[in-house]
């Protein structure tokens, strides 16, 4: 078959989300499905005189739901409509494992085998990728469009990360594509990519710079595009692992910035002080592995940015609360509980002026160019390894996701009787485990994400017992502190809120064994043994 598409190179991830989002590009609508996630594997081989290079030809062995697929596809021609690029292709059943020989036959096994005859086939470069993608539709003419999110592995090391958009013509006129192109190309942030993803792959494996590197406008290269995890691999070294997490994190801590400043959705205050604790817990798990007076200044300047996201975020909860409960209330006493709701509104004002002067002052935009030069750059800061000592994942997370847990069940003598405190302390605790997971969760394989989600659990559980208990804690202080101004409704519509808190508290308490169980019992020991072995 022949392959037709448009293919982009995205600088600004959330141009390309909104592209992929749009309800209408130029005449194509996207209907009402959203966008679909697959995550692909795609292995590409040769033999090892590169045989099948010569021949024009790229091989590739895609691994999705378990299946293995053979695409071989031609060189590309860029002379299509619209600046469309083709190639024909063609593809069959393979085996992972097995030489092309013992393939199932297919037209794609007859061409590698004219090309390979019995050499076998080596790989050149591994290309990992979350593809979102969704239908879109003009008339008879159907296009897919997706956005995906690649990494580029060689040698078991993520080298390169980029993301594309591509839309391929899966039906219809081809004609159509240069209208849709025009649609695309209104969005900032992207431009034509230059070469295939496989072309790209190389340029990075080379050290050469990629084909579309010189296209790219100053003004859109991102500061940090990452791929959908960190990409932590068993065989990384402790501080070149945490770079990775930490990297990820800062990319994700960037980009909720400009929201967090416009001060719209409150979901950017949430995700920006979420990836800035990872960052501290990624510091907390990973920093022995660099030289403390060299990075004590990251550090610092993430304790602080926490500290002004934490304290609008925290009220941010608060309201959250005392909006849905007073939903439900009688209009007499939802007045009344005005004000503690205008007081603690002023409260996360006067918070988010201190985040905006935070985020505003010379110091934090050093500490980010700093600290984007640091964790882009291989062996910044790393503290020297001894040759025999122990320095990589496979070689140390055990012990450290051991550890974790034995924290968490260090609880258990006293959760019948543990005051809020306590549990508070425990939550911190299971934050600890869950991180301590996660950062690896490469490494560990799929077997992880069950227990990720068990831990998940019993901290959102933790959590809210902990938000309920600090609501009552601050409607108890607003009552006593505001007891001369307030009428008696007013004192009596607040005392209720307070309460209801209260009892929201107890009631967390009494069925936290419900979450504590999927962590307790010898089922989540045995599985995270096994996942563990796997290192």
């Amino acid at each position: 078959m022949t392959e037709v598409e448009l293919k982009y190179r995205v600088g600004d991830l959330a141009a390309g989300e909104r592209v992929l989002a749009a309800e209408r590009l130029g005449p194509f609508t996207g209907g009402a499905a959203g966008a679909r996630s697959t995550q692909l594997e795609d292995r590409y081989v040769d033999t090892a005189d590169g045989a099948l290079a010569r021949a024009g030809f790229a091989v590739r062995l895609r691994q999705a739901r378990g299946a293995t697929v053979v695409s071989v596809k031609s060189l590309a021609h860029g002379d299509g409509p619209g600046g469309s690029v083709r190639r024909e292709e063609l593809e069959g059943p393979a085996d992972r494992v097995a030489p092309p020989v013992d393939w199932p036959a297919s037209d794609a096994r007859s061409l590698v085998l004219e090309h390979a005859g019995d050499a076998p086939l080596v790989e050149r470069v591994t290309i990992r990728q979350l593809r979102r993608k969704r239908q879109l539709r003009s008339a008879a003419t159907r296009v897919e469009l997706s956005l995906d999110e690649v990494d580029v592995v060689a040698r078991g090391r993520v080298v390169d990360r980029f993301v594309e958009l591509e839309a391929e013509l899966m039906k219809g006129e081809e004609g159509e594509l240069a209208a849709l192109g025009a649609a695309i190309e209104t969005e900032p942030g992207l431009h034509r990519a230059a070469g295939s993803k496989l072309e790209s792959a190389l340029a990075a494996i080379d050290g050469a710079t990629s084909p579309d590197a010189a296209d790219v406008p100053p003004d859109v290269i991102p500061r940090l595009i990452v791929g959908r995890t960190p990409g932590v691999l068993a065989d990384d070294p402790l501080a070149e692992a945490g770079r990775k997490v930490m990297r990820f994190h800062l990319a994700r801590m960037l980009d909720r910035e400009p929201g967090v400043r416009a001060g719209i959705d409150q979901e950017d205050v949430h995700k920006m002080r979420v990836a800035t604790r990872r960052q501290r817990a990624a510091w907390r798990i990973f920093g022995p592995s660099f030289r403390p007076n060299r990075t004590k200044a990251y550090r610092h300047g993430l304790r602080e940015l926490a500290r002004r996201l934490g304290a609008v975020r925290d009220l941010d909860v608060q309201l959250e609360a005392v909006d849905a409960y007073r939903a439900d209330r009688p209009v007499d006493e939802q007045r009344s509980l005005e004000p503690l709701v205008v007081a603690w509104r002023q409260h996360r004002d006067d918070a988010r002026v201190l985040l905006l002067r935070e985020l505003d002052s010379p110091a934090y935009a050093r500490f980010i160019d700093d600290y984007l030069d640091f964790v882009r750059t291989e062996g910044a800061a790393a503290s020297p390894v001894r040759a025999v000592e122990p320095h990589r994942i496979r070689d140390t997370a055990s012990s450290r996701i051991w550890s974790a847990y034995e924290t968490v069940r260090g609880y258990e003598p006293v959760l019948r009787w543990a005051d809020v405190e306590t549990l508070h302390e425990l939550r911190i605790a299971s934050k600890w485990l869950r991180y301590t997971l996660e950062f690896v969760q490469e490494a560990l394989g799929d077997g992880s994400l069950p227990l990720i989600a068990r831990v998940t659990a019993l901290q959102d559980h933790l959590g809210l017992m902990n938000d309920a208990d600090v609501s009552a804690s601050m409607a108890r202080t607003f009552l006593v502190e505001g007891s001369g101004r307030l009428s008696h409704a007013e004192s009596t519509a607040i005392g209720h809120y307070l309460v209801d808190r209260e009892r929201e508290v107890a009631r967390l308490r009494r069925t936290l064994s419900v979450p504590w169980r999927g962590l307790a019992g010898s089922g989540f020991r045995h599985s995270l043994g096994r996942v563990v072995a796997g290192l």
